[in-house]
């Protein structure tokens, strides 16, 4: 049966929205009270807490900026990680004893989180033809919207100004498999990011990374600096 070129591009427009979602979702649960997560943060902000941290296992790059991002993103990134469909040692470690309250809290005080701080401003520029062409290819803008900052469905990330090496490490992700350090087990996704080469997937990240931002690291009481 030959498949209709509409349904792949469809297809297309749904897998690319999560670029870095797991397409898992937290269960229900109350909505998240961002004060309550104040004492439940403790093991966020040692990494996503102070600005410029970097990962060195199981791979180098720095930690992602979470304030300003969507909360139903962050609920359902660190179900992934609890559930282990997201793999990462750290991660497993922090959300394992997340209940679904904890998560719902959490990312409530993070999509609050800098909120009074103005928006990142980005290199400027339009993209190359080769960088364009890429972005076209994987139909970006349709669910992650204006300026890749601002997504048609709450639940999918903004991936505008976050940091170019994180964003490739969790493209690259989507690639990997039978690896018990790294790997994101989201069939679609893993489809996807497989229509991309290393190189190609590096040149969307720091292209990406470059654009103005909602998304900011916002020190903690204890790691100001």
């Amino acid at each position: 049966m030959k498949t209709q070129p509409n349904i792949i591009k469809h297809l297309g427009l749904l897998t690319f929205a999560g670029l870095i979602a797991s397409g898992a979702m937290a269960q229900d649960s109350k909505p998240g009270d961002a004060a309550a997560a104040k004492s439940k943060i403790a093991m966020c902000i040692g990494c996503h807490g102070i600005i410029g941290y970097q990962a060195s296992f199981p791979e180098v790059h720095k930690v992602p900026m979470i304030s300003g991002q969507n909360a139903k993103y962050i609920a359902a990134a660190l179900t992934a990680y609890r559930k282990g469909e997201r793999k990462h040692p750290t991660m497993k470690g922090v959300a394992g004893p997340l209940t679904d309250q904890d998560i719902a809290d959490i990312s409530a005080f993070y999509e609050a989180s800098g909120k009074d701080m103005p928006q990142r401003p980005g290199k400027g520029g339009s993209p190359s033809p080769e960088v364009q062409a890429l972005l076209t290819k994987g139909n970006c803008a349709a669910c992650h919207g204006e300026g890749l900052n601002k997504p048609i469905d709450p639940s999918y990330p903004k991936l505008a100004g976050q940091h170019a090496d994180y964003l490739y490490v969790a493209l690259k992700a989507y690639q990997t498999s039978e690896n018990a350090q790294i790997g994101r087990s989201n069939p679609i996704m893993a489809a996807q990011a497989k229509m991309f080469t290393l190189a190609e997937l590096k040149m969307l990240a720091s292209y990406i990374g470059g654009l103005p931002s909602d998304l900011k690291t916002v020190p903690q009481p204890k790691f100001k600096q």
